[in-house]
């Protein structure tokens, strides 16, 4: 781990030890850093988590199906939905012949998202362009680079950090007038081009039920790990009309809301 990765690290363990001491019934952690930290800091109190990773790759639990130990917990889609971000911004730009995607490098997944890019690139049959971003100066040099490199599209992959971004990812992209696609939904309602990510109102609500389970005497070992399918699709018409692009009527038939 880096200098900034690890302040976050021992931030979480921090917060998580505190709990610990407290003597809480039940420690909801999410993303995957405060998981990792929860479990570190206790085997005994039971852990709810709520993340986008593999919580088997990462060591969470020994199988989705039987947990074990005192942890379980909810899993979004948002790690599996890179490819597919960039699928559907090349329907809105598909003379784009060169997509640039934005990642964290210190994201635990990163080089899982760079593999399902690059398998996703050769099917499209597009060029790629990976850019790494892990502060708010990265960021603001991620546009610059967009513009040098003439990207058809920005795509910004799955990160607690890039994702807590939204509005800083909004204001460049329309300042440098780029076709760009978020997870967070805000980033489409703040005026980016369209947001696709995992629903994560639903997936806490199916923490919350799994905390209410063990409050009420339930093993966290006995819970299985829950999927949460639920994603939403945004788009921002009035963006796309902006950037002089035509929103396919399929796609636009397929959001769950249009901005106009």
């Amino acid at each position: 781990m880096n200098f900034v990765e690890t302040q976050c690290f021992v931030s979480n363990l921090n917060l998580a030890a505190d709990l610990v001491r407290r003597h809480v019934a039940v420690i909801a952690a999410a993303p995957l850093p405060a998981a990792v930290a929860a479990k570190e800091a206790t085997d005994t109190i039971p852990i709810v988590f709520e993340l986008g990773a593999d919580p088997v790759r990462h060591g969470l639990v020994r199988s989705l199906n039987r947990p074990g130990g005192n942890v379980t917990g909810v899993v979004n889609l948002s790690n599996t939905l890179v490819p597919k971000k960039v699928q559907l911004i090349h329907e809105v730009v598909p003379n784009a012949e060169l997509i640039a995607v934005v990642l964290n490098p210190d994201n635990q997944n990163f080089q899982f998202a760079m593999d399902d890019v690059q398998a996703a690139q050769k099917l499209l049959g597009i060029r790629v362009e990976f850019l790494q971003a892990r502060t708010t100066s990265d960021i603001d040099a991620s546009f610059t680079t967009v513009a040098q490199l003439r990207a058809g599209a920005l795509v910004v992959g799955p990160d607690g950090y890039l994702t807590s971004q939204w509005e800083r990812f909004a204001w460049l992209a329309t300042r440098y007038g780029v076709p760009a696609i978020h997870e967070q939904r805000e980033f489409a309602k703040a005026g980016g081009l369209m947001s696709y990510g995992a629903d994560l109102a639903d997936a806490y609500r199916l923490a919350g039920i799994y905390t209410g389970r063990i409050l009420k005497g339930d093993k966290p070992g006995d819970l299985p790990i829950q999927q949460a399918t639920k994603v939403e699709l945004i788009i921002n018409l009035k963006t796309a009309k902006a950037l002089g692009l035509k929103v396919p009527p399929m796609l636009l038939a397929r959001a769950d809301e249009v901005i106009e």
